[in-house]
């Protein structure tokens, strides 16, 4: 049986426990490490679990980041390059991508300090993670703030993107199963995720149809 909490109760919550619990209500996210690089060189490595499609043209991308009460590298490298890449997490990348989140100082680079090795794409300036399967580039547009908790969205335009031809559909369709992407579920929660099925559009007059894919 169902338990109903309301907002008294959620706000009754340790701060901690407060975090996990709803954290896990939005469900299993995309797991993508977050690559940047500041004016000095310093690349930077984060692993985010908010990222969201957009549209496709033009093909937007956007994550939120959370309030600049503190330090936040990512944001200040991605606005001062215009610049940044995501990278798709799989399972032989875990637990080194989780500990990207620790809080290492400014001159240290998550990519050697977690284990990862930096790629480059000619004429682009942040690094992306050679030991991914899936990394896109993309350039920065917009910051639009969520003003009721302070955290914003941050948009940016996808410039390239690399990934394995074999996992791409006739229709274009991207089977990231295939290639062990992971999902993120709560804070720390990682999951591997497997196909149910394609389905046709949704038409009234006919019942969904199954798409063979790969």
């Amino acid at each position: 049986m169902s338990t109903l909490f309301n907002s008294k109760d959620l706000a009754s919550m340790s701060s901690r426990y407060r975090a996990h619990f709803i954290n896990s209500l939005s469900g299993f996210k995309s797991a993508n490490l977050l690559g940047s690089i500041n004016q000095e060189g310093i690349s930077n490595l984060a692993m985010i679990s908010s990222v969201v499609h957009l549209g496709a043209n033009p093909a937007l991308i956007g994550y939120i980041t959370r309030p600049q009460t503190v330090r936040r590298d990512s944001v200040d490298n991605i606005l001062a390059t215009e610049v940044f890449t995501l990278n798709h997490v799989t399972p032989e990348m875990l637990p080194a991508a989780h500990q990207t989140a620790a809080k290492y100082p400014a001159d240290i680079s998550e990519f050697s300090a977690c284990g990862f090795t930096e790629g480059y794409v000619e004429g682009f300036a942040a690094p992306f993670v050679q030991e991914a399967e899936i990394s896109i580039g993309l350039r920065w547009i917009e910051c639009v703030p969520i003003r009721h908790n302070g955290t914003q969205l941050v948009i940016g335009q996808i410039d390239w993107v690399k990934v394995p031809e074999a996992a791409i559909n006739d229709d274009g369709y991207v089977a990231i199963e295939s290639l062990n992407s992971v999902a993120i579920s709560g804070l720390d929660g990682y999951h591997q995720t497997r196909r149910i099925g394609r389905f046709t559009y949704p038409d009234l007059e006919q019942d969904p149809q199954v798409v063979r894919s790969k």
